[in-house]
């Protein structure tokens, strides 16, 4: 009988420990977590910074779980690699500007809550103006995971250096559908990329051939410079890339931005 217990008591440590080194990394990273990640404000210093989801123009309207601070966080891999980019632009007076680095998986759930939500349409007519909510899981849009959540994805664009001042951002004001050309939509800084940042349009997918030549172009220079220091693009989005070696491919962290 003695013999027996043991045996199952060796069984349940065994099990234990396959539970805990199958689960992601952020179940029991703890507070040590933040430690694997670098503002990038202060790893790049020249960088621009617009941090939508820590205000309220963006697709949901308002701040975003998780978004304490407007600041940029990613692994140090991810980092290194932007700061060559970086460097390379900054050889023709260009700069990249930032709208979103790492994003906290209760983030995500914010943003699934308010698609669930299909009576809040406040900010329809500026990001989604062709697209019915209740479709916005369906055409991918909205997912219940993010790759920002692994720490080496970010949003961006390019601006030009000295940077144009950027058209401020009020509450209630009129919204303009995000793919009308750039006179005619917010006035945005960086160089046209031929539709606003978080565009539910077909015309921001990346090789959009509706979009116009200079547009194509500048799509095309910042695909190049990021895909030249290991970034990948997802088609649907112009503005998002991923390292593509990134160190965390299966853990999604969930500290706050602080």
């Amino acid at each position: 009988m003695r013999k027996s217990l043991a045996a199952r008591q060796f069984f349940f440590i065994l099990a234990g420990l396959a539970l805990l080194f199958s689960l992601p990394l952020a179940a029991f990273a703890g507070d040590n977590a933040r430690d694997r990640f670098v503002d990038i404000k202060e790893h790049i210093p020249s960088v621009v910074m617009d941090i939508r989801y820590f205000g309220p123009h963006n697709f949901v309207g308002e701040r975003i779980d998780g978004y304490n601070a407007p600041k940029c966080l990613l692994t140090r891999e991810a980092a290194d690699a932007l700061k060559q980019v970086q460097e390379d632009l900054g050889k023709f007076s260009l700069s990249l500007k930032i709208y979103d680095c790492y994003r906290p998986q209760r983030a995500v759930g914010h943003f699934v809550r308010w698609a669930k939500d299909i009576g809040d349409t406040r900010t329809k007519k500026e990001f989604y103006p062709t697209v019915d909510k209740s479709r916005l899981f369906v055409d991918g849009y909205i997912a219940e995971r993010s790759g920002h959540s692994r720490g080496s994805t970010l949003d961006l664009t390019i601006v030009p250096v000295p940077v144009p001042e950027q058209e401020p951002y009020r509450p209630g004001q009129q919204l303009l559908a995000c793919f009308l050309p750039a006179s005619e939509r917010f006035r945005d800084n960086s160089i046209d990329m031929g539709t606003g940042f978080d565009c539910f349009h077909a015309l921001a997918h990346t090789a959009n051939k509706a979009v116009g030549p200079v547009q194509r172009a500048n799509r095309l220079l910042l695909k190049t410079l990021m895909e030249r220091q290991g970034f990948v693009n997802y088609d649907l989005e112009w503005w998002h890339y991923t390292l593509k070696n990134e160190p965390f491919p299966t853990t999604y962290f969930d500290f706050p931005i602080d």
